[in-house]
């Protein structure tokens, strides 16, 4: 599909599960020609299958919201259009249904209550700050490695008490977790999974230090000694270890690179941000529509249903493009320009709906408007000076690397 015109491709050629087209950035066309044509889609043939598209906003909330009828459950194929190997599978509560979701859920919720992410403010705020005045004035540097990975692995490394000097690998395993063999990640499915083992024997460490200690704030003692998390195996162990580390990194790290890179392919809204610095509130919801960190999530049906026209079977995977939904203009206005003042910022699909939506929105905000604040006391300009590269990703819609200035 590389290279084909958007406008006249046949409909029952296109497949936006090629992660080609999100790492060279030729999606959108694609996408607005199945919001127009086809909102539902069903593809016959890709890499990972048969598969439907749900690219329109309301479409998606239909999905989103009736766990009854569309699975996340991982021994059903989980929440990605890859399914995974029968060897290899690994529930953790983002693929898994109500009630044991809601249960394992609630065990670490905690951690994200209003009370602890204020206690927990002064300590990425003082994070933040260390790594801003860290930055190099007047040369290039790379902002996705010096400030996006390095802010939310600090982050994670304080949810998790992991220690400190190492905590660059969870950035290693996080990578590592939504990796394709051939992406340049990893050469082989034998070895992403033997990395992730090896996630798992350091996670096990870990907890049996936490199990036989007093429960504490920190998100493994919250497993160890939670009822519903205490007696997992140990591939769901290792399952909801790799949906918190990804969940808490790859979200809240793409939308700190995609922000810097939206303000400068749109230099109005960053006047007007350097004369509002109030707007940060605002712009920080509308960098996570604008960037949409995670570009679906896949359900299966568990029974026959029709949706948009069409009828979808029992055990057919589900894919909501949360990427296409987001650029809706039926529901959202302009969906195509980055409007920092937008009248209901939060109004997008970054974040999924239903049971499933985000556990950490609020962290992830929290940690977008610190980084802005502390920003622009210090440097009211940062250019981006070269086209960032894009990783190669259906699901992640990530940055591998992202070169920047700070004018001297």
């Amino acid at each position: 599909m590389v290279g084909k015109d958007p406008a006249t491709i046949p409909l029952e050629e296109i497949d936006v599960s090629q992660p080609e087209i999100f790492q060279n950035f030729t999606m959108w066309g694609f996408f607005d020609r199945l919001r127009k044509d086809d909102p539902v889609h069903y593809c016959p043939n890709s890499e990972f299958g048969a598969y439907w598209s749900v690219t329109k906003y309301n479409d998606i909330m239909a999905v989103d919201t009736n766990h009854h009828v569309f699975s996340s459950d991982a021994h059903l194929g989980g929440i990605t259009i890859g399914d995974p190997d029968d060897d290899f599978i690994l529930p953790m509560f983002i693929a898994m249904d109500p009630p044991k979701h809601d249960a394992q859920r609630k065990v670490v919720s905690p951690i994200v209550a209003p009370a602890n992410l204020a206690m927990l403010e002064g300590t990425i705020r003082e994070r933040a700050i260390g790594l801003i005045d860290a930055m190099p004035v007047g040369e290039e540097f790379d902002w996705v490695d010096h400030i996006s990975i390095e802010l939310t692995t600090q982050m994670l490394a304080t949810l998790f008490d992991f220690p400190w000097e190492e905590r660059r690998k969870l950035t290693r395993w996080s990578d590592v977790a939504t990796a394709r063999p051939g992406d340049g990640l990893v050469e082989s499915e034998d070895a992403r999974k033997q990395e992730l083992y090896e996630c798992l024997a350091y996670f096990t460490d870990l907890w049996n230090q936490r199990v036989n200690s007093e429960p504490k704030g920190d998100l493994i003692s919250m497993l160890a000694h939670g009822e519903s998390t205490r007696n997992m195996d140990p591939m769901e162990y290792l399952g909801n270890i790799i949906l918190l580390i990804v969940g808490g990194n790859d979200t809240t790290r793409n939308s700190l690179t995609g922000g810097l890179l939206a303000l400068n392919e749109n230099p109005d809204q960053y006047n007007k941000l350097r004369a509002n610095p109030d707007l940060i509130t605002s712009m920080v919801p509308e960098i996570i529509r604008w960037q949409t960190p995670l570009a679906h999530m896949r359900r299966t049906a568990l029974a026959d249903i029709e949706l948009g026209g069409k009828q979808i079977k029992r055990g057919d995977k589900v894919v909501m493009w949360y990427v296409s939904g987001n650029r809706d203009d039926e529901v959202i206005e302009n969906p195509n320009d980055f409007i920092i003042d937008r009248a209901r910022p939060r109004q997008h699909l970054s974040f999924g709906f239903g049971v499933h939506r985000c556990v950490g929105n609020r962290l992830a905000e929290m940690q977008l408007r610190i980084v802005w604040e502390e920003l622009l006391k210090r440097h009211p300009k940062i250019e981006v000076v070269q086209p960032p590269k894009r990783i190669l990703s259906s699901f992640v819609k990530g940055y591998a690397q992202m070169m920047v200035r700070i004018p001297g």
